[in-house]
């Protein structure tokens, strides 16, 4: 355990396994299955919705999809359900001026 430093929480669990105050799971098996079929009922994709959204608003959030990667559909739903459960962080964006503008500037360093 030498080789890496625990921050502050790590180290209150440790101290807390160390001393005896952890109990093991009665069942820990059942338990694990258990809270595995929640976790997979809370993933379940099992409505389809249609939105109507203008041209631009589409065509930024699949530019937001093609730089992280991922479907547009992906990302609409992620944004959805951050929203819904009070995660959602807004960060400022640059327009595709301002990217480019910064690129241009970049490509003059170099």
């Amino acid at each position: 355990m030498d080789d890496f430093e625990l921050d502050e929480e790590e180290q209150e669990i440790l101290e807390a396994y160390e001393s005896g105050q952890l109990v093991p799971v009665p069942d820990r098996e059942a338990v694990i299955t258990r809270l595995q079929s929640y976790a997979q009922a809370a993933q379940r994709k099992d409505h389809r919705v249609n939105i109507r959204l203008t041209a631009h608003d589409l065509t930024a959030l699949q530019s937001i999809a093609l730089e992280e990667g991922i479907p547009y559909q992906t990302l609409m739903a992620s944004i959805l359900h951050k929203y819904v459960t009070g995660r959602l962080v807004e960060r400022p964006r640059m327009t595709v001026a301002e990217l480019a503008l910064l690129e241009e500037r970049e490509s003059y360093k170099t």
